[in-house]
């Protein structure tokens, strides 16, 4: 279990509770993360709480909890590099229906969004971020035990140490309250590729 005092905020929630190896966060409404892509705004509000490490090889699991009942509610992982460096992946909500389960990538100011639908019924999630030199890769779970790749992404800004955590948010007039548990870091569980190999330089 990781000591959650080596974690700082990036801007601050309305309200948190740190309680051993939990945290508890209300969001602040009107806060988001995105750069430009198809919507040409900027949004760099969102609460992020992070810990920082030049570790080449890692994987960074986490468990949240969630009572998410706005459209574009969302919490999950996230690495901030800075405003136009980061990414992110998350259950993002939609209506009493559907909701989002995506990740977003922003490299150099400009953010992409790959999703899939679940269901609305969903409120926990657990995500495990990976780390191989300056590439990555997203993943989620409904139990902690068997994880399903959400995607893999190249960080342009990712050469040297990073910044890695959780993060929530409510980017219209609205807030809810979101419990991450379970903070684990350990070696890294996204294995090197076996098959074809890399073209000759």
């Amino acid at each position: 279990m990781l000591d959650l005092t080596a974690f700082e905020w990036t801007r601050s929630p309305v309200q948190f509770w740190l309680s051993g190896g939990s945290l508890e966060v209300v969001t602040r409404p009107h806060t988001d993360l995105w750069q430009r892509t198809y919507y040409h705004f900027r949004n760099d509000s969102a609460p992020v709480f992070q810990m920082s490490t030049d570790e080449k090889y890692f994987s960074f699991t986490v468990k949240t909890q969630f009572d998410s009942s706005v459209r574009f509610d969302q919490c999950g992982v996230v690495m901030y590099l800075d405003s136009e460096n980061w990414l992110k992946a998350s259950i993002e909500y939609e209506n009493e229906r559907f909701q989002h389960l995506g990740s977003v990538v922003t490299n150099n100011g400009w953010s992409d969004w790959a999703t899939t639908r679940i269901d609305a019924g969903i409120r926990s999630m657990w995500y495990r971020l990976s780390r191989r030199e300056d590439d990555f890769c997203l993943e989620c779970s409904p139990d902690g035990e068997e994880f399903s790749q959400m995607r893999i992404a190249h960080m342009f800004k990712a050469a040297g140490a990073v910044r890695f955590g959780v993060y929530a948010c409510s980017p219209e007039d609205s807030s809810f309250r979101a419990v991450f548990t379970d903070f684990d870091l350990s070696e890294c569980k996204w294995q090197a590729h076996v098959g074809q190999p890399p073209d000759e330089e």
